[in-house]
């Protein structure tokens, strides 16, 4: 389940996936003088939101910007919905909300998987906080999203099927 770390190189018209931010369409790839040198920024268009982020070419692999999953990549991350044995921690809420938030932040579908997995098997246990409840939803939102563009479905199928996982 790892994924490539090799430096990715997109073309305008191009899904890519953004840590945090989610999946958005490489609209462009633009020069523009930075402290008086030329750069090359790719300029991501978010579909959530529509908002527009530029990320320099030389740093995007650093800055996480990869492509969006595999047909088998998205196999993987059905298969860590479903995994139940896996052990959710026990600690305080505040430390799992920051292991889980430092998982949304790595970009990867597969830890976000996780995230999302532990928080509604947890929610079957037991009242989530509101910032469980929050990251949960940030996480669902990602996973939807990205999931939606490799299967190329509505959200709201995938979302659907998502909640039949866990139903």
């Amino acid at each position: 389940m790892s994924e490539v770390k090799e430096q990715v190189r997109f073309a305008a018209g191009d899904m890519a996936v953004y840590p945090t931010h989610g999946v958005g369409q490489i609209e462009t790839i633009k020069v523009q003088k930075v402290g008086g040198i030329d750069q090359t920024f790719y300029v991501l268009k978010l579909l959530e939101s529509g908002t527009t982020i530029m990320v320099p070419t030389s740093s995007s692999r650093t800055a996480g910007l990869r492509p969006v999953i595999s047909q088998n990549e998205v196999r993987q991350v059905e298969d860590i919905l479903k995994d139940r044995d896996s052990k959710i921690s026990t600690q305080t809420w505040n430390r799992r909300y920051r292991d889980y938030m430092d998982k949304i932040k790595t970009g990867s579908a597969f830890e976000v998987a996780t995230v999302v997995r532990d928080l509604l098997v947890l929610k079957g246990d037991k009242e989530l906080s509101y910032g469980e409840r929050k990251m949960m939803d940030t996480a669902k939102g990602l996973l939807i999203r990205e999931l939606s563009v490799a299967r190329q479905m509505d959200e709201e199928q995938v979302e659907q099927q998502l909640e039949e996982i866990f139903a």
